[in-house]
This record gives C-alpha cells, structure tokens and sequence, in this order.
C-alpha cells in the first residue's frame, strides 16, 4: 500500500500538542561523575577520588502550560557556585528560549561528589602569597574543567527536557520518614550547644532543634500512563559517605523508587531545609552502620515512602506555572582583629600532622586568613531567592545550608499546599542559622565564622521571609483529588446476608 507523504506531517502534529492545549512536561540526565584522582569538594579536608561506587549525575524537568515554562534542576554536588548558575541560565536561555528567572538550579550537598568548590580558580589571585598559598594549596579547590563539565551538561539536560516535553499528568503528595533524620546539634550541660557532641555523651541534655521527616513528592506520568519523571524533597545532610564518587543517600533513593516501580524515570532530588539535620543520631546507644549500608538505609527508607506516595496520588493534566525571584546582597561577619592575629600565629607555627584538635584549630585558622583578605575585597555577598510554582506547589529556594526551623516556619506560613523549601539553590553562601544559634546558650559548627560561611546573623531572617513574600505573589491551585462517587453504592450481594449458624 502506498502511503501518502501527508501521513508523516499528520502524525507529527498529532503527536505534538499545540501551545497552550495541555501541560506538558519533559525529563532528562546526564552523567557528571568526576574521575579517578580528582578532588572531592570538601569544606574543610582535602580528599583525593580512589573508587567509584555510583554515577553523580545531573536531573532535569521543565515544565510547560505554553505560557510561563520553568525548569527545575538538581545536580550531585556538594555546592553550586553562583557563577555556574548564571553562566548555565544564560546558556539554556539560548538553547530553549527559557527565561533566567525561570530555572531552579540547586545541589544535592553529597559529600561524594565533584570538585565544585570551596574555593574558585583565580578567586585569590589578588592576594598576598601566603593567602594564596592557603587557597590554592591548602584548601579544596575547584577543577575549572569539571566545572565547565557540569555547566554544559546543567544546559544539555534542559535543552533534553524541553525537546522531550509531552502531555503529562502530575500527583503531588506528602509521606512520613521518621527514622533517618536527626539534628545535629545537641545542647549541652554547660548551657552551651554544641555539633555532634558524641553518641551517648552524659552531658547531652537533648537536641537544639527540630527535623522535618516530611517527604515531599510530585509524579509526572505521560499520555499513557507511563512514569517520566519523579521530584521528591527532605531535609537531611547528603554525607553517608560510601567511600568514592557517589551521588551518596539521593542516589540509593532514586534506585529504590526505579526498582520498586519498574522505570527508568529520573528521581530528582531537592534538599529541604537541612544546615542542621543528618542521619547521626548522637542519641542512639546503638554502634553505627558501615558507610555504605547508611547510605542504603537513608535513601532505601526516603525512597520506600516516596514509592507509597507516588501509588495512591490523584493526578491532574493541569498546572499553574510561574516563577519570581529576588536578588539582592548580604553583608558578611567579620573576624575581629584578634583572631586575624591569632589566626596568622597559628598558621605561622605550620600545619600539624595527623588529625586532632591540633589539625581542627589550623584549619579554622586558615579559614579566618582567606575570610579576612575576601572581606576586604568583597564585603558582602549576591543572593538569590526563587519561588517556582508548579500547580499547587511552590519551590522556596535558598542558596543557603538553611537550618530546618526556617524551612518548617516556611512550610507553616505559605498558602500553598504543597511548599517545598530548596536548600543550596542558585549559588551558596553555607551555613545560615537562626539567630538563636548566634545567642548565649547558642554555638556549634554551623556557626562558625569560616571563609564559606560567614553571613551576617540576620540572613536566615531574611532569606525565609524574602521566599514568602514571593511565594505571597502566586496564587496556588487547588490540589488534585480523587474522583468522588455521586450516588450511595448497592450492597454487595455475597455480603447481605443473616449469620448462618447451620
């Protein structure tokens, strides 16, 4: 039979939806594992890749109602640099069409991954020797080709997500975790608090703050019913290390979710509000488990309830889509002279050998040189802050290491049903705890004055109301439901019936 050369263009305008005629939406990854030899980022060691244990890789979704398209990305890494972000948006833009403003970019925060950060290539170029010295030889630097590895393929998978968007329908929904996330930051006889302060310590009075064990999830199935693509958001630290390049916990969870439901769908990931939440629990009389049986457990448990979430979720073939932002600049703390001076001694006397208290007090020390020279040149820092709407959800992103108790007040104080607060999203200036944290019976790791996390103390403040704000200005869609029956039901016939004693 012959077929008329009309049929291929006819298929093709059925098979792609006009603009406008349904929301569509589209899935994609790429691989961005370092290799064998690289540095892995790392805030206050310096490590070198020996093994590989499971691909990092970098997830993508865009979103489409043929008005106001967004993209959400995640990507297994430690941190984003802001630089990154700005260099990708415009390189999506140019590809895709999608505004800057429209793309969500955060980072897992694994600490098996690639060498992002801390520090810059030429970020120090400027400084004195021995500031140099401590930059590029002494503290984790970045890999400018694995940094230009991870902003082309941040691009390439958009650019895959926006040429695969279909009709789809999406769930949304929340599960409970309870069992794999704990804070970390414990108050202490002495009316202090302190960061893991060590399993079963006497001196442990309780922890210092909440955990959020929601378990945010949004499924994305296609025309025929087919999964393409999953979201799910927890706050908890990505760090049960295994022991190589990994994707850490979010990889083990992406796994159990492809196994349980048979696809090959992409799992992204987007880290809640977790600067002060991980899988230690220093209140448990119980020895830990290996690295690797950690990581299992954390991502087997988080994907296990993502997977009873996604079964039983309404769907709808319509969303709401829309995105605003914020930017603007915080200033940084800054080291008293005294501790420069302290600092510069400490670091005079030469790095000590082994680990210890010894090694714990020049690496800070190093961290207060290179804070002090980068206050000089740049005394206060661009932040960013998104509000993504996708139906009834919103995405709250931060560039911080955001403590818990701002992501559940954001959660508490948003219209919409469905609030997910992002963690290292669109750069990262590190730790940004509660002003309570900074008080007198404060303290702790995360508060630290380091060269990557120093802002001023009111910036959690402002980063959790600057997020509501924008959020305030979308209006949210109802979330979907269930089909109701409209007429009372008939009883079953095998079930009407007296006891039948003989």
């Amino acid at each position: 039979m012959r077929v008329s050369p009309l049929v291929p263009i006819l298929l093709a305008l059925v098979a792609v939806p006009a603009a406008g005629k349904g929301l569509r939406a589209g899935f994609a990854e790429r691989d961005i594992s370092p290799t064998i030899g690289m540095r892995e980022a790392h805030a206050v060691a310096r490590h070198v890749f020996k093994t590989f244990v499971d691909p990092c890789k970098v997830r993508a979704a865009v979103f489409d109602d043929g008005h106001s398209p967004v993209a959400l990305v995640s990507l297994d890494a430690l941190m984003i640099p802001r630089e990154v972000v700005l260099r990708a948006r415009a390189g999506i833009a140019r590809t895709t069409g999608l505004a800057p403003g429209a793309v969500l970019i955060a980072a897992t925060h694994s600490h098996s991954s690639g060498p992002v950060g801390i520090v810059m290539p030429g970020q120090f170029d400027r400084a004195p020797r021995d500031i140099q010295r401590l930059a590029y030889e002494e503290s984790s630097l970045a890999d400018p080709l694995y940094l230009a590895k991870v902003e082309r393929e941040i691009v390439e998978a958009v650019r895959l997500a926006h040429a695969g968007r279909a009709l789809a329908s999406l769930g949304f929904g929340f599960g409970e975790e309870h069992k794999v996330a704990f804070n970390r930051r414990q108050r202490m006889k002495n009316g202090r608090t302190w960061s893991h302060a060590g399993a079963m310590n006497p001196d442990i009075t309780g922890p210092a703050g909440p955990v959020d064990p929601q378990v945010g999830v949004i499924g994305a199935w296609d025309a025929a019913g087919k999964l393409i693509g999953v979201i799910v958001n927890f706050a908890c630290h990505a760090t049960t290390n295994p022991g190589g390049i990994s994707a850490n916990w979010p990889g083990a969870m992406e796994r159990t979710i492809q196994g349980a439901l048979r696809t090959a769908a992409p799992v992204i990931f987007f880290a809640g509000a977790s600067g002060d939440v991980t899988q230690v629990d220093n209140l448990s009389p119980y020895a830990r488990p290996t690295q690797a049986d950690w990581m299992a457990q954390v991502g087997g448990r988080v994907g296990a309830e993502a997977v009873k979430v996604l079964l039983t979720l309404p769907r709808t073939g319509a969303a709401t889509l829309s995105a605003r932002q914020k930017t603007w600049r915080i200033a940084r703390r800054v080291p008293a002279p005294e501790r420069v001076a302290r600092a510069r001694e400490i670091i005079a006397a030469g790095r000590p050998a082994g680990a210890g208290a010894a090694l714990t007090e020049w690496t800070f020390a190093r961290e207060t040189l290179l804070l002090d020279h980068i206050v000089s040149a740049e005394p206060d820092v661009q932040v960013e802050v998104q509000a993504v709407q996708v139906g009834p959800a919103v995405f709250l992103s931060s560039p911080a290491e955001f403590f818990v108790e701002f992501g559940l007040e954001q959660k508490r104080r948003s219209a919409f049903p469905f609030t997910f607060p992002v963690s290292l999203a669109n750069g990262c200036v590190g730790y940004v705890p509660t002003e309570a944290a900074f008080g007198p019976d404060g303290g702790g790791y995360e508060t630290r004055l380091t060269f990557y996390s120093n802002l001023a103390v009111t910036a959690g403040r402002q980063l959790a109301d600057a997020g509501l704000a924008l959020a305030a200005q979308l209006q949210p869609d109802a979330a979907p439901d269930h089909p109701r029956l409209t007429t009372p039901g008939t009883p079953w016939p095998h079930g009407k019936v007296d006891p039948q004693i003989r």
